[in-house]
């Protein structure tokens, strides 16, 4: 079955896709595994073999243009924004392995005494009412704050800087490419994290932006420039995908009771939880290659130089791979059958760190609530071509 004989149609712009992409992801599954939209000039895959292939072939696929769909940020320098997830080999693994010095899974564990004080301390002010918005006065200011803690921004600029953040990702609908205000807020970061660095240039602290100012391989080191493209990349990347994953998490709990009850009073399941909940809406949906060499897929010829998207949101509800995929339960075995992480050289360095925030984040609020609702009607939705969440998710808890 080729890219052309079904009449589904993926538009990642499209705000009825964002609020329910599923019922689109089957119909690409089942009717074109390799689909293509002429309009916006892309193909696209969303079986679990098909993407995990993807990810992994690193030869024919290229970062080089960045991960996004968006047109302005395809370019040969979105990696001056988005570090090595916009290069291959053998650029991609040397900085991978330079930013691996600073970033490393001890400063992560050391980390979690940290995660858990500011988790601590957004959660006690946000539970003094019991109603609350769980986005705005939780999940998007534990992330960026964690994220923040780890490159040393100080405590009085972190609001600020949360809302830059904020500002990159927002699309209004219908826009198709980066607007003028989120190339603004990117600018202003950028301006940040260079005054940051010069200032660890000139004197080191013990923060990760020291630790990469400091990291040398052979003589090698990283420039400023790398440097505050990987702070973007991790503010981006970071940030926005584990507030997405735990406004997830509570709004898919919400919406299955009887997966959740045990929950409350079993917090060793809140890891199956947030597993479950990586895989059945996960917060990075659709990843851009551009394809470097010609390839051939389901008797058709994809052409060096048009743009592939990979699907993971679709791969983890395959039903070709996981049993009843549009059941959310967090007893399931998932094991390395997620690709909400992605898959081979590009697989996400955060991941370690966003699951730790994540497990931290719902445990303390669950030591907090023995039930909650979510108010649908006024929760609203991220719209992004590539990310899936809420931008706000009022809720209200019954205290314990």
């Amino acid at each position: 079955m080729t890219a052309s004989t079904s009449d589904v149609l993926l538009d990642p712009y499209d705000y009825d896709f964002h609020e329910d992409p599923y019922p689109y992801y089957r119909r690409l599954r089942d009717e074109a595994p390799l689909y293509r939209n002429s309009d916006q000039k892309f193909w696209a895959l969303s079986r679990h073999a098909d993407v995990v292939q993807g990810f992994r072939n690193s030869t024919s696929l290229s970062n080089k243009h960045g991960v996004s769909l968006d047109p302005i940020s395809r370019n040969e320098h979105a990696h001056r924004v988005m570090s090595f997830l916009a290069l291959d080999d053998p650029g991609h693994l040397r900085l991978r392995t330079l930013v691996s010095k600073g970033f490393t899974p001890r400063r992560i564990r050391e980390l979690e005494a940290r995660v858990t004080e500011i988790a601590v301390q957004h959660l006690d002010a946000a539970v003094q009412s019991d109603h609350f918005d769980f986005v705005d006065d939780f999940a998007g200011k534990l992330p960026m704050d964690v994220i923040s803690e780890l490159m040393g921004v100080p405590e009085s600029d972190r609001v600020r800087i949360r809302a830059l953040a904020d500002g990159v990702m927002h699309r209004d609908d219908g826009v198709k490419d980066v607007p003028a205000e989120a190339i603004q807020a990117s600018a202003d970061l950028m301006v940040y994290y260079a005054d940051m660095v010069s200032s660890r240039r000139a004197k080191l602290s013990d923060d990760l932006t020291s630790a990469l100012v400091e990291a040398e391989i052979d003589g090698d080191k990283l420039t400023d420039e790398e440097i505050i493209a990987f702070l973007f990349l991790m503010v981006v990347a970071g940030n926005e995908t584990t507030t997405k994953l735990l406004a997830n998490a509570a709004y898919w709990g919400f919406k299955n009771p009887d997966q959740l009850a045990p929950v409350f009073d079993d917090h060793s399941l809140v890891k199956p939880w947030v597993e479950e909940t990586l895989r059945y809406d996960t917060s990075s949906q659709i990843l851009a290659r551009a394809v470097s060499a010609d390839i051939t897929m389901y008797d058709t010829t994809i052409p060096e130089g048009d743009v592939l998207l990979l699907l993971p949101g679709s791969a983890n509800r395959d039903d070709r791979v996981f049993d009843d995929p549009d059941d959310y339960r967090i007893d399931r075995e998932i094991g390395s059958k997620l690709v909400s992480f992605g898959s081979g050289a590009h697989f996400c360095l955060g991941a370690h760190l966003a699951r730790m925030e994540a497990q931290v984040a719902l445990t303390e609020f669950f030591k907090r609530v023995r039930g909650y609702e979510v108010d649908e009607a006024n929760s609203v939705r991220v719209h992004s071509s590539s990310v899936r969440g809420f931008a706000h998710l009022p809720i209200t808890i019954q205290a314990r």
